[in-house]
């Protein structure tokens, strides 16, 4: 997988504010509690790893803030707006009001529409008003992060590699041009230097106003590139990690 391009896809002038606050998160499936009373404050033009083992919470910790959760409390402002709220209802029923409000959720692995073709694919990401008028500037702005996909934008996806999926999905998230992207597991089962591509085709991406939020396992992909890194255990966020940091907690469990 070649470099990412480094022209950004945005070049708006940063302004510092408050994009994501969480308050005294809980959530969960079911019966199960897996994230406990969590706070977390994200500001306009920073990248944020959370880093983890799996099973500890960083995917519910994405889901929740997308209402796709079982069930959640706490509070969850989004630009200001409150959009959390307390919920026992099925998930994803405020979902698509989430999005509006400027939530892109890039999961992990290949979570897509494989009978789509990555065209058809990066149109879908175009959910807004806005997007989908603007879709064709957006896509060329894709391709040019994402070079390998000139030539495979009328291939259906599930035909494509795991790295050049994993590159739809990050596209179909940067259409919209959301004021917050999660990005969940982006190297996850990507041979290692496919994995670095694709984190270094985030890092490349200009933020402008936006905020970055990347829930990863391997620290050392993150450790120096953004601006901070925060580990995550049995559902509650531990403050600064390293990679020193995370081999120790590796090693006792």
């Amino acid at each position: 997988m070649p470099a990412a391009a480094t022209r950004p896809l945005s070049t708006a002038s940063v302004d510092r504010r408050e994009v994501l606050n969480v308050a005294g998160l809980s959530a969960g499936y079911g019966p199960m509690r897996v994230i406990h009373d969590l706070d977390l404050i994200v500001n306009s033009g920073e990248r944020i790893g959370i880093v983890g083992l799996n099973g500890h919470g960083k995917s519910t910790l994405f889901y929740a803030i997308a209402g796709l959760t079982g069930w959640q409390r706490g509070s969850i402002k989004l630009n200001g707006a409150e959009v959390g709220r307390t919920r026992s209802q099925g998930p994803g029923r405020y979902t698509h009001q989430i999005v509006r409000s400027g939530l892109a959720l890039i999961p992990q692995g290949d979570e897509i529409f494989h009978g789509l073709t990555v065209e058809e694919h990066l149109d879908s990401g175009a959910f807004t008003p806005r997007a989908w008028r603007e879709r064709a500037q957006r896509k060329l702005e894709i391709l040019e992060i994402f070079p390998p996909l000139k030539k495979l934008m009328h291939i259906p996806v599930g035909r494509l590699s795991g790295g050049e999926r994993r590159m739809v999905s990050i596209g179909r998230g940067l259409m919209a041009e959301p004021s917050l992207f999660l990005v969940d597991e982006p190297s996850l089962g990507l041979a290692p230097k496919i994995g670095k591509s694709v984190i270094d085709a985030l890092m490349a991406i200009d933020l402008g106003t936006s905020a970055m939020v990347i829930a990863e396992q391997n620290v050392a992909l993150l450790e120096g590139r953004v601006d901070r890194i925060i580990g995550m255990h049995a559902g509650k966020l531990k403050g600064e990690a390293s990679a020193a940091l995370m081999l120790h907690d590796v090693s006792k469990a």
